[in-house]
């Protein structure tokens, strides 16, 4: 690691004064670098003047929106805990999380706090909004400074005023930064602890891997900032780049998402797969799918033409400025990476955790091999354990971008690691000669068939994905038998009837039983009513279909 992430942000603030930094989408206020670091040292005021000690626990829990950055930073500058808690959680999973991590403050969105402000939070100081950094409640016996007392100590505390010189955030790097939930309910809380050191390792591995060019220092928020991917991808690496990062503070439809891009024209896009391929499937597929493009689409010099226009296309959808094209939290479909890669656009897979805050691997769009999530990242180490003759086995990783553990859970914290120090991912995979990770599916999802063969089901998915009037499925054993639960198209299915969609399935499983090895052959294919459900990153909860 060469800076930590503050340093960075240091720097930015210093030559970028009155530049825009952070935006709601729709909003006409805002945050310059300058203004950022003002309200971050109007912060640190009220922690000194409610007695906020570096290492205490702050909570976190809102939509995305500038001033849940601001927050952020001004918690992570003032030395003290970060507690990253998912706003999609249920209102007492929320209440547990911030009990469990001891947090004696809370900055809260009003949809969240709509569901809490009726809950018992006696063990918080106070529980302030997100909205306007009002104070929302206080604890019993606790008297909030007024505004005349916060600007008075402000002024004493800075009586020269705010200057770019003179701004010198920092922390250690050694310390516990942030503690970032991934669950709520669901057994004991996992609580993954990372120190500064990791965060600011995966900053500097986004600016080296995705150097922000000059001319067009704009994104859009999208992912969920409470998730470590969107955390990085849609705020630290960007804001530490100096950039004008543009939040989008409702879950994007398409609508509204297509018209943020053509409005702001960002550099770079980051999305969960699942979003690019419903545009892949709505819009280009039907392009290209049609006889005469499908074949032009592979005679050499004509099929050029056909791709450039395609990208032409995707790129202006997008705003027109894209230069990074970046996916990860789950597997790309196929057909979708294949048609990208020929259009030579922008794409780069990464992989990563949250227990590694989360880079274990990624690449430059310009290096990107197709079927692999990017090369392993520097200072951190990858290893397969016990592979089996493919060279497949688990995937265990070592650096500096490995969690601490999970906060007061320590069985979970020994099961994560093999007793010489490697973490265990629960992913499957494998790494070819130029240290490039290709994956395989999870550990905990893999099936053994009836001869010893190891099955994958995300890899039968993403075949039954590309079949007509699939929207999205996951494969199941049933009593030795493997079973593929669809959720049909709307679009292509909402004129046909029941009777209808069930021959097309059991075509589709005509098909798919030619596209796939025998020993993986699918029995049946079950229609699903309704979508599956999906966590924060929407992979699918395959938990909860069996």
């Amino acid at each position: 690691m060469k800076k930590q992430y503050l340093h960075h942000l240091n720097e930015i603030m210093a030559n970028q004064w009155n530049d825009p930094a952070l935006s709601d989408y729709g909003e006409k206020q805002g945050y310059t670098y300058g203004e950022l670091a003002e309200k971050m040292l109007r912060m640190h005021t009220l922690f000194r003047q409610l007695g906020i000690k570096k290492g205490d626990k702050i909570a976190l829990c809102g939509r995305n929106c500038a001033n849940w950055a601001v927050a952020y930073l001004s918690i992570a500058s003032y030395g003290a805990v970060v507690v990253s808690i998912l706003q999609d959680f249920q209102p007492a999973d929320i209440q547990n999380l911030i009990r469990h991590s001891d947090s004696k403050m809370l900055f809260v969105g009003p949809y969240v706090w709509r569901e809490l402000q009726n809950e018992p939070l006696s063990e918080l100081i106070a529980a302030i909004s997100l909205s306007d950094f009002s104070t929302l409640r206080s604890a019993e016996g606790i008297e909030m400074p007024s505004d005349e007392a916060l600007e008075k100590a402000f002024q004493e505390e800075h009586p020269h005023g705010i200057h770019p010189e003179n701004i010198c955030f920092s922390a250690d790097q050694d310390a516990l930064a942030i503690i970032n939930y991934t669950s709520g309910s669901t057994g004991s809380p996992k609580g993954v602890m990372l120190n500064g050191r990791a965060l600011s390792n995966n900053v500097e591995i986004a600016i080296d891997i995705l150097p922000v060019p000059e001319d067009c220092k704009r994104l859009v928020s999208i992912l969920p900032l409470a998730h470590a991917f969107g955390q990085l991808a849609d705020f630290l690496y960007p804001v530490c780049s100096g950039c004008h990062i543009t939040f989008l503070t409702k879950t994007p439809t398409p609508a509204i998402l297509l018209k943020a891009l053509q409005e702001v024209k960002p550099y770079i896009l980051t999305m969960v797969p699942l979003v690019i391929e419903k545009i892949y499937k709505a819009k280009i597929s039907l392009q290209i799918s049609k006889g005469i493009v499908r074949h032009l689409w592979h005679v050499p010099g004509i099929g050029d033409i056909v791709k450039k226009k395609v990208k032409t296309a995707l790129t202006t959808s997008f705003g027109g400025n894209i230069r990074y094209f970046l996916l990860g939290g789950a597997a790309l479909n196929a057909e979708v990476e294949d048609c990208l890669m020929d259009i030579h656009f922008p794409l780069s897979i990464g992989y990563g955790m949250t227990e590694c805050a989360p880079l274990i691997s990624g690449s430059n769009p310009k290096y990107f091999k197709a079927r692999t999530c990017g090369a392993i990242v520097s200072n951190m180490e990858c290893r397969i354990d016990n592979p089996n003759e493919e060279g497949v086995g688990e995937v265990l990783v070592k650096g500096e971008n490995c969690m601490l553990g999970y906060y007061k859970n320590e069985e979970a914290t020994k099961a994560a690691f093999t007793e010489d120090g490697w973490m265990r991912t629960g992913d499957l995979g494998f790494l070819d000669k130029k240290n490039f990770i290709h994956l395989k599916g999870r550990n905990k999802t893999m099936i053994l068939g009836a001869s010893g063969q190891n099955i994958y089901p995300e890899e039968i998915e993403d075949k039954l994905n590309n079949l007509e009037g699939v929207s999205e499925s996951i494969v199941v054993e049933r009593e030795g038998k493997l079973i593929g639960l669809v959720f049909p198209d709307e679009q292509t299915t909402k004129k046909l009837t029941l009777e209808e969609v069930e021959n097309m399935m059991k075509e589709n499983l005509q098909k798919l039983n030619k596209l796939i090895p025998g020993y993986s052959r699918v029995s049946d294919i079950e229609i699903k009513e309704e979508p599956f459900e999906k966590t924060p990153k929407k992979s699918i909860k395959r938990f909860l279909y069996k």
